[in-house]
């Protein structure tokens, strides 16, 4: 097996599209067409991640964090990060990061947090905009069913509960070929006129090449007219952040103490204690003071992320619990999640949980 064999596993999980426009995702060293050895998976990569790698035979490292997230202008090792990518190009060790692709998955690094919180009923907070496309496509007539069912296949035409969901209009296109035209339908250097029939679907994202090579292959036409739209439209199973709801609701104080001890944590910041019920609770995995008004306009008791600024906490407005539980502890447990997938997926080759704790905030 390859990397890209592995990678696309991944991406099923984690399309690489999903991820913000300032994230740097994907293979980041390596080639994909290498041969995998072995696969470690770690939240960051640090030089004594590459170490592990090489320790114990794993030529791919999986990472949640990209080690390259600006651009390198020099690779001299006066960096830490420029010491990561020496060293593994010295050693052939690819690198692979999924970052906030994962984040924005529905089965990523919140929904894991709510499974080590034992969360019912949840769903994305912040569902994700700009990931809906439609493509519309005008086809003749009698060969409309053919070429719909084809785009079908593709990925085209599902939202939410429903798969094969399209909008047909019937009316009349016209065309003339020039003396290079090889019309299907018609003579070249005469105006025809055809039945046809319009076809509106929509699509994710992570579909669009599918989709188009399904409608190239199957479309009769010599030259296929087609428009694709990216609307506005958010998806409800893509975002950042998920809300939930507790088997139990619980007073501040034992929730708090409840989130210490579950997440790992040697120190909780959080809000004003406000003498109410904690019930529904809202996280983000990492830095995710942005979507405070988010949980609170949901409806939120509680709002679990990390990275609060000081000036964030006054946010809370005697309205919310905010609890900022340190960023390695949010996404601690993100690696058991793709080590876990990965295993599913991958049985021929050892899939390894790094040891290796890349925390680098203590406490005293």
């Amino acid at each position: 097996m390859n990397i890209k064999e592995v990678t696309d596993y991944l991406e099923e999980l984690a399309p690489l599209n999903y991820a913000e426009d300032f994230d740097n995702v994907g293979l980041l060293v390596g080639s994909y067409q290498t041969d995998v050895s072995g696969i470690l998976v770690t939240l960051d990569t640090l030089e004594e991640t590459v170490d592990e790698a090489i320790s114990k035979n794993c030529n791919l490292i999986i990472s949640f964090h990209p080690i390259i997230f600006g651009g390198l202008k020099k690779i001299n090792g006066n960096s830490y990060v420029e010491r990561v990518v020496l060293k593994a190009i010295k050693n052939d060790i690819a690198i692979y990061a999924t970052h906030t692709a994962l984040d924005n998955s529905k089965h990523g690094v919140s929904a894991k947090i709510c499974e080590v919180l034992g969360l019912k009923n949840t769903k994305i907070l912040i569902p994700k905009k700009g990931v809906i496309k439609k493509l519309i496509t005008t086809v003749p007539a009698q060969d409309a069913t053919v070429v719909r069912n084809f785009l079908f296949e593709a990925g085209a035409g599902s939202i939410g509960n429903y798969t094969n969901c399209s909008f047909n209009t019937l009316g009349e296109g016209t065309y003339q070929g020039n003396k290079d035209a090889n019309p299907v339908k018609g003579e070249k250097g005469k105006l025809h006129t055809e039945q046809e029939i319009q076809i509106s679907v929509v699509f994710e994202s992570k579909h669009e090449s599918n989709v188009l090579k399904a409608l190239n292959e199957h479309h009769p036409y010599e030259e296929i007219a087609y428009d694709i739209i990216t609307t506005e439209n958010v998806h409800q199973d893509i975002g950042m952040g998920m809300i939930g709801e507790l088997p139990k609701e619980m007073n501040e104080k034992d929730f708090l103490l409840f989130l210490k001890t579950v997440m790992k944590t040697d120190c909780i910041r959080h809000s004003e204690l406000l003498n109410k019920k904690i019930r529904k609770v809202a996280l983000l995995g990492g830095a995710g003071s942005f979507a405070i008004s988010n949980a609170k306009r949901a409806g939120a008791d509680a709002y679990v992320s990390a990275d609060f600024k000081y000036h964030e906490f006054f946010k809370a407005e005697k309205s919310i619990l905010l609890a900022d539980i340190g960023h390695y502890e949010s996404e601690q447990f993100t690696k058991n999640l793709l080590v876990d997938y990965l295993t599913k997926k991958i049985s021929n080759f050892a899939v390894i949980l790094s040891e290796k704790s890349t925390n680098p905030i203590y406490y005293i």
